[in-house]
């Protein structure tokens, strides 16, 4: 199966910086786009940023200007480049990739890492 596994969080003040990684593994034929998500204490997972093959990106209001999604096909990496940090970035930060696990199979599927904690003290 296939496997999402992030890294890299932390603890961190306010106005720091930290990177999160996300590193995919199994049968994967191919993925069409790879986003995090993050989820604080109590509250719904939120879309934070998101990009495709073609390296379209989308950000979170919240985070523009501050974050920066990249990722390697190669690989299988993804990372999230998180400058600027705010108490309001706390969460649970998740990786997830819609993905094809075989060729004969054209659907999409999504999966999801088990996550890593980033928190961000004032």
């Amino acid at each position: 199966q296939v496997q999402l596994v992030e890294s890299g969080g932390g603890l961190v003040q306010a106005g720091g910086s930290l990177r999160v990684s996300c590193a995919a593994s199994g049968s994967i034929f191919s993925i069409n786009a790879v986003g995090w998500y993050r989820q604080p204490p109590g509250e719904q997972r939120e879309l934070v940023a998101f990009i495709t093959t073609g390296g379209a990106t989308i950000y979170a209001d919240s985070v523009k200007g501050r974050f920066t999604i990249s990722w390697d096909n190669v690989k299988l990496m993804v990372w999230l480049q998180m400058n600027s940090l705010k108490p309001e970035d706390t969460a649970v930060y998740y990786c997830n990739a819609d993905l094809r696990i075989t060729r004969a199979d054209p659907k999409l599927y999504s999966y999801w890492g088990q996550g890593t904690q980033v928190t961000v003290s004032s």
